[in-house]
């Protein structure tokens, strides 16, 4: 099939989440013999016509010099384009920024399909005028879409009890790594088990604030490593706020190997998201043998279960840092989530259900012709 995918800054990630997944879906499609385009900013460093064999189509984006509202003009570019492609089916990732263009969307000669996300309407970074639009724009999504995708059951279940909407439950995915190397930690100048480590977009939702509050108060024997832009305001804001030489701010990582080795030598691996569904980077976490601790809500219990440490509060943490699970405890929580990798979260699983319901929404709208 031709198959467009919208929503994204582009592959490979230079990003975050929605652009990891869209990196191994596409890579997957295309290995399984579909035609695969790949809607990517004109800002992404990679700028090659292809990547492993994924077509990417370069679109105008002013997000570099207007701020967020570049967003929606990049969005709209994208689906300007998408017009003239005739692709067989779209997958659209999210709906922030392009649900108002979704009247534009290339419908119903292509049909549309759009992986709902989290609640971003809930994300505490936005003033309460953008959580109003952002929750009219959740609307409008399914309003536009011919299916749904929910990335957890939460999210499946708020879309039908809130909209009546009735979607698809597909998660993430992630990888077990072939090999763990600890060069790795030679360039962050750490031991292993001899740091704590959070891996994050550092923003509010992500309880950044609360982990490195509840670090700074304790001050335990170990650094704290956070991988992660800081180079914004509230990046700017936690450095000034918490000075401290135990917290290193090493900035955005993306090499997956690397990340993957820290993951797995960490201490503890901390990860505070609130908002969202299935987060890539907590079954990125588990599949590396991370022991987790983790923000205490359905989407993450909902992964997790019992096989994680939990926290609300940095007042909860306090009993974290110093925490040491027997050795029988700690492999149990680790083996089970490396069993969850295996047999719920598997990216070639994934890949699969994706595959099969794009090919059935457009069958479906091929019938309808």
């Amino acid at each position: 099939m031709k198959i467009g995918i919208l929503g994204t800054r582009g592959i490979p990630n230079h990003y975050g989440g929605f652009e990891q997944f869209a990196e191994y879906l596409s890579l997957g499609l295309v290995r399984k013999g579909h035609e695969v385009w790949v809607y990517t900013s004109h800002l992404h460093p990679y700028t090659e016509s292809q990547f492993n064999g994924v077509n990417l189509i370069r679109c105008f984006d002013p997000e570099n010099k207007i701020g967020t509202a570049g967003q929606f003009i990049y969005d709209f570019n994208c689906i300007r384009d998408s017009r003239s492609r005739n692709f067989e089916v779209l997958l659209q990732l999210g709906y922030t920024s392009s649900s108002i263009w979704g009247w534009y969307l290339p419908r119903p000669k292509t049909p549309v399909i759009t992986n709902m996300d989290g609640l971003e309407w809930k994300r505490t970074k936005y003033s309460k005028p953008i959580q109003r639009f952002l929750k009219y724009a959740e609307k409008l999504a399914i309003q536009t879409s011919d299916r749904l995708i929910s990335d957890s059951i939460g999210i499946q279940s708020y879309l039908h009890k809130t909209y009546g909407a009735n979607s698809v439950y597909i998660p993430y995915g992630a990888n077990i790594p072939e090999k763990i190397e600890e060069k790795y930690l030679t360039e962050v100048q750490v031991n292993k088990h001899g740091y704590y480590l959070l891996i994050a977009r550092l923003e509010p939702e992500n309880n950044i604030e609360t982990i490195v509050s509840g670090y700074v108060r304790q001050k335990p024997a170990y650094p704290l490593l956070i991988v992660g832009n800081a180079n914004t305001p509230y990046g700017k804001y936690l450095q000034q706020t918490y000075p401290h030489p135990g917290l290193q701010f090493l900035g955005g990582i993306y090499d997956i190997d690397k990340l993957n080795s820290l993951r797995h030598y960490a201490k503890i691996y901390f990860h505070g998201h609130t908002v969202g569904g299935t987060n890539p980077s907590l079954l990125e976490a588990m599949a590396s043998g991370a022991l987790i601790c983790a923000h205490d809500n359905e989407f993450n219990r909902a992964i997790l279960g019992e096989d994680s440490l939990y926290f609300l509060t940095s007042k909860d943490l306090d009993r974290i840092w110093n925490f040491t699970p027997n050795l029988t405890e700690r492999n149990k929580w680790i083996d089970n989530n490396l069993e969850k990798i295996r047999f719920q979260f598997n990216w070639d699983l994934i890949i699969d259900q994706y595959e099969q319901i794009l090919i059935r929404t457009a069958g479906e709208a091929n019938y309808k012709r």
